[in-house]
Formats: C-alpha cells, sequence, structure tokens
C-alpha cells in the first residue's frame, strides 16, 4: 500500500494546513532542567508535570487536543480529525501529554456511559489537563482477571463507602479524580460489579492513601492506592448498579485503541501517528542505525558488521510493516473484524519494542550498563538498557500478550475459548 493510500477529506486537508500553521507559530517553551523529584526516587518532578500538563492545555485551547469530542463536551465537533493533529504533533516533536489516563480511556468511558452532569462537568478538564486522572482497576489479586475485584462499595443512603486497595496506578501521585471499578455485589462475580468516578486528591490523608511503587528501571511510575471509609455521592456513579463490566470493557476497548474515536496522544504513545512518518524519514532517524554507527567493537564500527545490518534491517521491516497495517486499519472496507487491527497493534508494538531494545542492548554492548543518572558517565547505549528493562511492562500492560493471543483468536477469528 503507498504512503498516500489513505487520503484527506477536505476537512482532514483543511484542519491539516491549521495544525500545520499552529504548531510552526506555537512553541512549547524551554524542557525544564529539573526532571527528577528531590524527595521520592526517579518520580517525575512537579517542574517536569508542570510544563506538560500547560503544553496540553495550550494544545488543547488551540483546538488540537479533543477535536472530535461535540462541542457540548468541550470538543472541537470535527469529525475523524484527532489522527490528523496526533501525526502533525508527531512529526513537530511535540512533548508528551501528561493526562494519558484521560485522554486515551476515561474521557471515552464517560462519553459513552456518563450522565449529563458527568459528561459536561468532566470531559473538558480532562481534555484541557486542567484535572489529572488515573485508573483503579488492578488490584493485588486481580491482574489480567478484571472481574476479579474486592475493592467493595457500600450503598448507604445517597452516598458510596469505598474500602480497598488498587496498584500499578500511573500517574496516582498526580491524580485529581480516578477511573474506578468496584464490587458492590459479592454474589456475582460479572454482574456484582459498579463503575465510579472517584474524588482522590481531595481526600488524600483522610481515606485515600497514595504510596509509590519503584520499578526495575529505577522510575516511580507506578503506586500503590488505599481506600478506608472513602464516601462518595451516587451522582459519581457511571451507568446502573451492576453495569461495572460493561463499562469496563469500554475502558479497556479504548486502552488498546480499538474504540470509535481516536485519542489524543503524543509522546511516547503516538501509535497513529506512525502512519504519517514517510519511509525514508524513518529509516534516517532509525535509532538503531544511529547507535550501530556509533558502537565499535574490534575496532570496527558495529555497522560493519554484516549480521548486525542484516538484524536492523529485519527490525525496519516489521517496523514498516507496522506502520503498513496501521494504515490498512484506518481504510473501511478493508478490515473485516473491527477489533482484530487494534489487538494485534498492541501485542505487536510492544513485542517489536522489546525484540527492537534487545538488539540495541546487544550492539551498545558493556556501554549499557552506564547509568543515564550520572550524567559523567551518560552514554547513548545506555538508554537501551532502560528501554529494555520497560519493554517487560508492555507486553502485560493493557493485557498480556498471552491474553492479547487469545482475544484475536476468539474475538476476531472466531476460535473456541481456550480451557
Amino acid at each position: 500500500m503507498s504512503e498516500k493510500a489513505v487520503a484527506d477529506t477536505p476537512e482532514q486537508a483543511e484542519y491539516r494546513a491549521y495544525c500545520k500553521e499552529w504548531l510552526a507559530n506555537n512553541k512549547p517553551g524551554s524542557y525544564p532542567k529539573v526532571t527528577q523529584s528531590a524527595t521520592v526516587p526517579g518520580q517525575k518532578s512537579q517542574e517536569l508535570q508542570d510544563y506538560q500538563a500547560a503544553w496540553q492545555k495550550k494544545c488543547y485551547e488551540g483546538g488540537l487536543v479533543g477535536c472530535d469530542f461535540p462541542k457540548e463536551y468541550g470538543g472541537g465537533g470535527r469529525t475523524d480529525c484527532q489522527r490528523v493533529a496526533n501525526q502533525e504533533l508527531a512529526l513537530a516533536l511535540s512533548p508528551a501529554f501528561p493526562n494519558d489516563t484521560a485522554l486515551r480511556m476515561g474521557a471515552f468511558t464517560l462519553l459513552e456511559h456518563g450522565s449529563e452532569y458527568i459528561k459536561k462537568r468532566f470531559i473538558p478538564k480532562m481534555l484541557s489537563c486542567e484535572e489529572m486522572w488515573c485508573q483503579g482497576f488492578s488490584e493485588p489479586n486481580a491482574g489480567s482477571d478484571v472481574a476479579n475485584q474486592e475493592t467493595f462499595a457500600e450503598k448507604q443512603g445517597d452516598n458510596w463507602v469505598i474500602n480497598g486497595q488498587k496498584v500499578w496506578t500511573s500517574n496516582g501521585e498526580w491524580a485529581d479524580w480516578m477511573i474506578l471499578i468496584t464490587r458492590t455485589d459479592r454474589s456475582h462475580k460479572h454482574k456484582g460489579l459498579t463503575y465510579f468516578v472517584n474524588p482522590i486528591k481531595e481526600n488524600l490523608g483522610k481515606t485515600v492513601e497514595v504510596r509509590p511503587l519503584i520499578k526495575i528501571t529505577g522510575d516511580a511510575g507506578f503506586n500503590e492506592v488505599f481506600f478506608k471509609d472513602m464516601v462518595i455521592p451516587d451522582k459519581y456513579r457511571l451507568d446502573e448498579v451492576g453495569t461495572g463490566w460493561s463499562v469496563a470493557m469500554t475502558t479497556l476497548k479504548y486502552e488498546r485503541d480499538a474504540g470509535g474515536m481516536v485519542s489524543p496522544g503524543v509522546g511516547g504513545r503516538a501509535i497513529a501517528s506512525a502512519a504519517a512518518i514517510p519511509l525514508s524519514e524513518m529509516l534516517a532517524k532509525s535509532p538503531l542505525v544511529n547507535l550501530a554507527k556509533n558502537s565499535h567493537r574490534n575496532g570496527k564500527k558495529a555497522s560493519d558488521d554484516s549480521a548486525i545490518r542484516d538484524r536492523i534491517i529485519k527490525c525496519l521491516i516489521r517496523q514498516t510493516a507496522f506502520s503498513q497495517t496501521l494504515r490498512r486499519g484506518a481504510v473501511k472496507g478493508l478490515v473485516d473484524n473491527p477489533s482484530r487491527i487494534p489487538l494485534q497493534i498492541k501485542l505487536v508494538a510492544s513485542e517489536n519494542g522489546q525484540n527492537t531494545s534487545a538488539l540495541g542492548l546487544e550492539i551498545a554492548g558493556a556501554a549499557s550498563t552506564l547509568c543515564t543518572a550520572e550524567k559523567e558517565t551518560m552514554y547513548m547505549g545506555s538508554t537501551w538498557a532502560s528501554a529494555y528493562i520497560a519493554s517487560f511492562g508492555g507486553t502485560i500492560a493493557e493485557g498480556t500478550s498471552e491474553i492479547q493471543r487469545n482475544q484475536i483468536g476468539e474475538r476476531a477469528l472466531g476460535l473456541p475459548k481456550s480451557k
């Protein structure tokens, strides 16, 4: 398929020109010098959080975030234009947006299942990053089995009292709100779940506790969150009592990029943006190629090793094929099942990332052991070690690769369920 196989509609073409002009005239400010917290090892600094939040708000006010959402809920009212904004943001090397949970999952879940009050109250501030969000799904005894929830919400008058624990909570240390799935009936596994939006920040130090978890990479990107007799009003409930499983499936659908709308995304996860980058530019900017040209072994460049070159080319072939799959998924009528391409994207992207970082680690050799935190010893090879260690989280998050393959087999190919 050629790179121009997916042509812009007239609306998209007009919007693309607008995005290019806006990005040319609106540059993000200087990247903050302080990127790590002085109090929590590996945690993002307040300066970096503020920098990213300000950039997301500026992009929202410029119409590049949430452009496909209805105007009555703070969006731009456009049709399938977010992918255009994502592409232009990626090509402009835009900084990452920090409110990933809200942009990728939360806003869409609220749009489909929230009351009018919830949609008008929360979605605009999700898009603008005026309020940060996190996700309360995983529990110590409920990993891949999302329905195995133990955090309990008990109805008391017009309120709910919540007790329990969530884990692996990204952005929990910054979040004002949490999308939360709880158990409200212990007699039924799936029909005993109810979904809420939960004001955790205003209850910190009272009925909510957030504890950082240090990953093997040294980063504190995850948290544990504990609830003890936390009270929230019933108006924060999404959909009916007992329908939390179906609401959660909407969240997971968008988390796996299988929803009907494209989420705003730049930085680490601009998946839809890759389709806009020409192959020649992809090859010229390949980090693997750059690493091989600047790594030496036995007095020669690693790029002179024919075996290394062959392995790099195979990685780039897979990356190009992945980009072609993205383009194919954007063409109506070429995909037999709407969930197949998104499910494949998550599986292939996470495993490609792991394989690529493993090759980078091998090319860098002993230099990969240098720590990026020590500036006097910092070397480009050291980033591959961090990428490789972090890649295992990618093959676990949003459903492990094993579960992802099961879903492709059962939902897309119609194969019988595994036992």
